[in-house]
């Protein structure tokens, strides 16, 4: 017996919130099959519908939103509260069939973890002593918690470094997927940056989000390898409307002027790549950017207040910009005060980063936040774990070239890893992700 997902409905650009009342994972079936076409899931279209709780925190662990549809899941979603983010490198010896193969095996049980079931024939408990459970069952009895699975393609993934077509894609490499260039100040891990594959898994449980790339990491075993993984918590921008503006932790608000999913013209103008943009494959899918920034939080800490709000452009209360206004008040960046200096400075962040500061160009971001424990001298290893999805590549590096020239925050930050990603648009059921690239 399988279940589908109730109350789907088609949607455009903007991510609505469904749920199904009482969905958990504990007494659903995994699925019956290891095929694509086989699922039986049910559902259709783009992200699905309707709000099933009274209270917010109900609806957060209750909502739901179908793998399949027009565009990826996990882009113009609401942003959930969590995050677990792989790459992956493809084994040596991989073969292209096999790494289709994969592939479809990822999209089936991403639709199946998105849908609140279990993976596999029989699941955490069902299936025989004598094997291994093809689910990993930490999440049994936990709501589905919005949670989302977004794929990505790496440049490396189409060529290597060295110059090796190893699954005869190269010719099919978007012009715009190159490794992004080392910016002022950049101080990279290698080994936590970059890779062949990604997956963005968000939730509004932790155990979900870790649930769902533990699964697929197994699914990869002899296929692919982890490469690196960020978890992330309380996100750091909003998405949409309905979304308060949350704050990073260094204590201001984050993300105001984002883009938000009720505006589809901005949508399809700065997130969507269009057939126009070429190539073909990637036609209503994006270009997601992965920054991990170390913040210095020992040394912010001990920065004066009136510092802090110089350094950002912004008051850390309501978050309004130095120019007056509310937080949601367009800065007046000619507005001058003492000794006439410019209330919002010359390297202050929102000024540099703000759209009318580079030629009207936007980002969609969904950072988080993160803590890793500590370093060797004590100090948190903290930060912001910057993703951001844009039509191009160009849009991202426009910015943070200005801002890493010129940006006061750099007194305060490092970043410290960096990667690329090609994001395919949805799949349809029957499907799998990717698929239009190795037609």
């Amino acid at each position: 017996m399988r279940h589908s997902v109730a109350g789907s409905e088609r949607a455009e650009s903007t991510d609505l919130v469904a749920t199904a009342r009482g969905l958990s994972r504990r007494g659903l079936l995994g699925l019956a099959g290891a095929s694509v076409a086989g699922i039986g899931l049910g559902v259709a279209g783009d992200r699905a519908a309707l709000a099933a709780s009274a209270t917010p925190e109900a609806a957060s662990a209750s909502a739901v939103y179908p793998f399949y549809g027009r565009h990826q899941a996990g882009i113009v979603t609401p942003a959930q509260d969590r995050l677990h983010f792989a790459a992956f490198d493809v084994s040596a010896g991989t073969t292209r069939a096999q790494l289709i193969e994969l592939l479809q095996e990822w999209t089936v049980a991403s639709a199946a973890m998105t849908a609140g079931q279990e993976i596999g024939e029989y699941g955490a408990i069902s299936g025989p002593y004598d094997a291994p459970p093809e689910d990993s069952g930490e999440a049994q009895g936990l709501p589905t918690a919005g949670l989302t699975i977004t794929f990505g393609f790496g440049p490396s993934l189409f060529e290597t470094a060295d110059g090796v077509d190893r699954f005869g894609l190269a010719r099919r490499r978007p012009a715009d997927l190159t490794p992004l260039p080392h910016f002022p100040g950049d101080d990279l891990d290698v080994g936590k940056s970059d890779g062949d594959l990604c997956i963005q898994a968000c939730s509004n449980d932790p155990q979900v989000a870790v649930h769902a790339i533990r699964n697929l990491s197994r699914i990869a075993f002899g296929r692919a390898a982890l490469r690196w993984s960020q978890l992330g918590f309380g996100r750091t921008s909003s998405t949409s409307t309905s979304q308060a503006t949350p704050r990073n932790l260094f204590g201001f608000k984050d993300g105001t002027a984002n883009i938000k999913a009720e505006e589809p013209d901005v949508v399809t103008d700065q997130v969507w790549v269009s057939a126009s943009d070429g190539p073909a494959w990637l036609a209503g899918g994006s270009y997601l950017v992965a920054r991990r920034i170390r913040m210095t939080i020992e040394t912010w800490d001990r920065s004066i207040l009136s510092e802090q709000e110089a350094v950002f452009g912004r008051t850390k209360g309501a978050g309004a910009p130095l120019s007056g206004g509310t937080e949601f008040s367009e800065p007046d960046f000619a507005l001058a005060g003492r000794a006439d200096q410019p209330l919002i400075g010359a390297a202050a962040h929102v000024r540099l980063a703000h759209p009318a500061q580079n030629n009207g160009t936007k980002l969609l971001r969904r950072g988080y936040n993160f803590v890793d424990g500590n370093d060797e001298l004590g100090r948190l290893k903290a930060g912001l774990f910057f993703i951001s999805f844009q039509r191009s590549p160009a849009q991202f590096t426009s910015v943070q070239l200005n801002l890493a020239r010129h940006d006061a925050l750099n007194e305060y930050i490092r970043h410290v890893g960096s990667a690329l990603f090609a994001v395919p648009a949805g799949t349809l059921d029957g499907g799998y992700v990717g698929a239009p690239l190795f037609a």
